[in-house]
């Protein structure tokens, strides 16, 4: 007897009215993929409309070409927003963290099919599920939603709305935190500890965690455990609780103190002997990674080495590590051209005690300074290690120069250097014109973008032999006579700001002595002093920069000393908004002649746009024949600077205006160079 409720498979298949998939409903904003209407003409993608018969403007054809193309592609534009991160601390973030890796927002912008769109917002929902989890957040969800935006778009297609709905859940925690092998450290542990900086009670943070890690080898590595190892954090999660457990084990081997170095590679640019003299690290000191980082930096600054590779080696006493240190060599020799205008107020040996910088400099431009054409031929370790020879020719219109300069780096210590200069100069500016052959030495501690000094100095020797032509303060006839010069230039500064080249912070002080000797007719001696300082303070976006500098020459008039030995003032350097050299007394000629005294303040308020920048400013000063200045008469330039700031430093454009314009200013300064103006 059959079962009058079994199937029978011969009989027709009975009807399955209600068997269906729904079609989204595209009216809904939050109508969720996969629901098909039960009719196609409800698919508002497919509907034709009706012709438009009516002329239309080119950018309503361009409208109506793009919505046909939508029509018939079925494609849509979108827009992507997160609902339910408002009161997660570290939202910002995270949303920034998803932006740069959601396929959503890498395709923002560009139409693309439901089928697309839904692809993307799945990828993304899992993405920003797992950012979640990074963060603490293990029982976060996320569900994706598209529907329909009502208002259509410039182009004339309706956008998607894409919203990922997010509930964060509870921040898990860590409960425990092992550290196993640490103790081994003895004394160290609490350092290395301290360094891993992850805690008891802290979110269960992935990036946390991996930071705390990389500190805890470095800790390691500073400490003296060369051989070090550190396993992979292993974390265990109990939902139940929403904490964490967190455990590594640390193996951290005998702590290690420094042997010698080795030195290695194809071409040996520096023996052990120099290595030793860049390092930090001397025989007997504890094995310290940051101190190896360091020699390696200051390897690779020398300008002679493209490769240097620092390994520690063991040795045959269990507690001594040697390095390896590999080394490749730069090409060593340059040959560099400029074409420009000079800029800045003259630099020479005696006024700044800086022998290395006599010369004007090439990078920029200043009203009323001449155009120069310079080539220097250097190569960097001629005579090693580290001995450069640069040969440097200079033609312009106000001045033709060549020089021979040997300088040693790393001078018996790191950091300081060994300058010779051999110069033959002829220069001609409205103050003067003189031919100078000057033979000068020094001794430099230096200061550079990687590694800036808080107190650097220069001494040295110079001599001088120079054939001057000037004119007569009184009469404004010309005069010409020969100076011996001698003189030992001495320089002490303090560098408390916190950048090179673009200062926002702090304070920097210098002094300039330079007693001398003078040779015209019969000897006399006097000393050159200068005093500069300047100051720095951040405002939001805005920085406020003062200068002043002081100079004085006491025991000789200015008249009775070479005019190239003399103070002078205005230009991109001194007081901007004038020509340079045009402060100060001048001759009937109306020429500038020079002083013994000079006073110079600038005020400046940086403002900062992302890369670039508006500076106006204003400046003052003036020069006395009196060997103390008076802080009467001032000058006073104004104006308004930008600012392009580059990986190097800011490139300044400054156009200033002279307020109490003389005879003979020009209405208008432009001065151009690399670096701020203090």
């Amino acid at each position: 007897m059959s079962d009058p409720g079994a199937l029978d498979p011969n009989s027709p298949m009975a009807a399955m009215p209600d068997m269906g998939v729904d079609w989204p409903d595209l009216a809904q904003p939050d109508a969720p993929l996969g629901q098909l209407p039960s009719a196609p003409g409800d698919l508002p993608l497919l509907t034709p409309a009706a012709p438009d018969l009516a002329p239309k403007s080119k950018d309503a054809k361009k409208q109506a070409k793009v919505a046909q193309t939508t029509e018939a592609t079925g494609e849509r534009r979108y827009a992507l927003t997160i609902d339910g991160l408002s009161g997660v601390p570290d939202a910002g973030e995270i949303k920034s963290r998803f932006d740069a890796l959601s396929s959503l927002q890498q395709a923002a912008g560009k139409p693309a099919n439901v089928a697309q769109i839904d692809r993307r917002a799945r990828e993304d929902s899992g993405l920003l599920r797992d950012l979640l989890r990074a963060y603490g957040y293990y029982d976060a969800e996320v569900d994706a939603r598209v529907g329909n935006l009502a208002a259509p778009t410039t182009s004339g297609d309706t956008r998607l709305a894409v919203t990922m709905a997010v509930e964060v859940g509870p921040l898990y925690r860590f409960a425990s935190i092992a550290l196993n092998g640490v103790a081994q450290t003895g004394a160290d542990s609490v350092a290395l500890v301290r360094a891993f900086a992850v805690r008891k009670g802290d979110a269960v943070n992935a990036d946390k965690v991996t930071a705390g890690v990389a500190a805890l080898k470095a800790a390691l590595g500073t400490n003296g455990y060369a051989f070090a190892t550190v396993s992979d954090p292993d974390v265990t999660v109990d939902h139940a609780t929403h904490e964490a457990t967190l455990a590594l084990t640390v193996d951290p081997g005998d702590k290690m103190r420094f042997g010698a170095f080795h030195i290695s590679g194809t071409k040996f640019v520096f023996g052990a002997k120099h290595v030793q003299l860049l390092s930090r690290l001397h025989p007997g000191d504890v094995y310290d990674t940051d101190r190896i980082e360091d020699l390696r930096r200051a390897l690779i600054q020398t300008g002679l080495v493209s490769v240097a590779q620092i390994t520690p080696v063991r040795t045959a006493d269990p507690k001594v590590v040697d390095l390896d240190v590999h080394l490749e060599r730069a090409p060593p020799r340059t040959i560099a051209g400029t074409l420009g205008y000079v800029q800045g107020s003259r630099i020479t040996a005696g006024q700044l005690g800086y022998l290395s910088t006599e010369t004007v400099s090439t990078l920029g431009y200043g009203t009323g300074q001449g155009v120069t054409a310079e080539v220097d031929w250097t190569h960097r370790n001629l005579f090693p290690p580290e001995g450069s020879l640069t040969l440097r020719g200079l033609l312009g219109t106000q001045e033709q120069l060549a020089s021979a300069i040997f300088r040693r780096n790393n001078f018996r210590t790191r950091d300081q250097a060994l300058i010779t200069q051999f110069t033959l100069d002829h220069l001609n500016v409205p103050a003067f014109a003189a031919k100078t052959a000057s033979l000068a030495a020094s001794i430099e501690r230096q200061t550079n973008i990687i590694w800036q000094k808080k107190w650097t100095y220069a001494y040295g020797v110079e001599l001088v032999a120079s054939d001057e032509r000037d004119e007569i303060l009184a009469t404004g006839e010309p005069r010409r006579a020969t100076y011996y010069v001698g003189a030992i230039p001495l320089s002490l500064s303090y560098d408390g700001s916190d950048d090179l080249l673009n200062p926002t912070r702090g304070y920097r002080l210098s002094a300039h002595v330079s007693p001398e000797i003078s040779f015209r007719g019969k000897a006399f001696e006097y000393v050159r002093l200068q005093l500069d300082g300047s100051a720095y303070q951040p405002v939001g976006r805005v920085v406020f920069a003062e200068r002043i500098r002081l100079g004085s020459i006491q025991g000789a008039s200015a008249g009775s000393i070479a005019p190239t030995r003399r103070f002078y003032s205005g230009g991109g350097g001194s007081v901007r908004g004038f020509g340079y050299q045009k402060i100060g007394p001048r001759d009937p000629n109306n020429d500038p002649v020079g002083g013994a005294s000079v006073a110079e303040f600038g005020l400046e308020a940086r403002i900062r746009f992302g890369n670039f920048g508006i500076v106006p400013f204003l400046d003052g000063g003036n020069l006395y024949s009196g060997s103390v200045p008076k802080f009467t008469g001032l000058h006073y330039g104004t104006g308004l600077g930008v600012r392009y700031y580059t990986s190097f430093g800011p490139v300044r454009v400054d156009v200033g205006t002279p307020i109490n314009r003389e005879k003979g200013d020009s209405r208008v300064a432009v001065y151009v160079s690399l670096g701020q103006a203090f």
